[in-house]
């Protein structure tokens, strides 16, 4: 008879992270790799929690606020005012021949929050990734 593993701090990070999220109508799934995926506002998201080093758990996430938009010097300019107003996160830029992404990208060390503050936390992230993901689009 097999023992179950241990449950690891990242992973319970991630399954409180995921919780947290479906209390506010989101709907988080594990993707086949093992991190949560879902929508905000549109934007395609996943959120994965990482042991740095014992007691340095981090949650990485990583939201698509645009795809495959022309790649023309108003939306790297677009991209930068949007930069300038996040206050969790960066957005980035990743061009393909004539066509672009813009990524929002957010790592934040989560370990011994609870619930009320992990929310926090996610929430912020994500609703700037909403304001930021107005005006990529047409």
């Amino acid at each position: 008879m097999e023992m179950d593993a241990a449950v690891t701090p990242d992973q319970e990070l991630q399954a409180r992270a995921g919780a947290c999220l479906s209390q506010y109508g989101i709907d988080v799934r594990v993707d086949p790799e093992g991190s949560l995926g879902f929508q905000y506002e549109g934007a395609l998201c996943s959120l994965r929690a990482v042991t740095l080093a014992p007691g340095l758990d981090v949650l990485s996430t990583t939201c698509v606020l645009a795809w495959d938009r022309p790649l023309k010097p108003q939306l790297h300019k677009r991209v930068a005012e949007r930069n300038n107003n996040l206050q969790f996160g960066s957005l980035t830029v990743i061009g393909r021949d004539k066509l672009a992404d813009v990524i929002l990208r957010y790592t934040f060390p989560a370990a011994g929050l609870d619930d009320q503050a992990l929310t926090t936390m996610l929430l912020l992230v994500l609703s700037g990734a909403g304001r930021a993901r107005q005006g990529l689009l047409p």
